[in-house]
C-alpha cells in the first residue's frame, strides 16, 4: 500500500492528537483514535487508559517526541516515533496504522523498541 503525503500528514496528526489526549488524561479522546480491533480488545476507554499508564509510560507522558519517516513492517503501515520516557530513557514507538473503510486512519497497535543511548 502506498502512503500519500496526505496520508502521512493525517497519520502524524492522529498520533499527535492521541498523545495530547493522553497528556490530559482524556481516556475517551485517546481511545477514539484506536482501531475498532483495539477498541474491542480493551472494551472501554478506562481500560485502554489504564493499560497505557502501566505498560507505556513513554507514550503516556513523553518528555519529547520526534516523528521519523513512515515505513512498512511486515506489510503494516508503520509510523516510527522517537520518545523520551519520563525518566529519560529513549524509545522508538512503532505505531501500526490501519486505514478504515471511510479512509480515516486509526492506530492498530503500538510496540516500544529500546533505543541505544544513555539516560539524559
Amino acid at each position: 500500500m502506498e502512503v500519500t503525503d496526505n496520508d502521512a500528514i493525517a497519520i502524524r496528526s492522529l498520533i499527535e492528537h492521541q498523545l495530547a489526549a493522553l497528556k490530559k488524561d482524556d481516556a475517551e479522546g485517546a481511545f477514539a483514535f484506536a482501531s475498532p480491533g483495539i477498541q474491542a480488545q480493551f472494551g472501554t476507554p478506562e481500560n485502554f487508559m489504564q493499560m497505557v499508564k502501566i505498560s507505556y509510560p513513554a507514550v503516556y507522558r513523553p518528555r519529547s517526541v520526534f516523528f521519523e519517516k513512515i515505513t512498512a513492517i511486515q506489510g503494516n503501515i508503520t509510523q516510527p516515533v522517537l520518545l523520551l520516557s519520563p525518566d529519560g530513557v529513549p524509545f522508538r514507538a512503532l505505531y501500526f496504522m490501519e486505514k478504515q473503510p471511510d479512509n480515516a486512519w486509526r492506530i492498530n497497535g503500538c510496540f516500544l523498541v529500546s533505543v541505544e543511548g544513555i539516560e539524559i
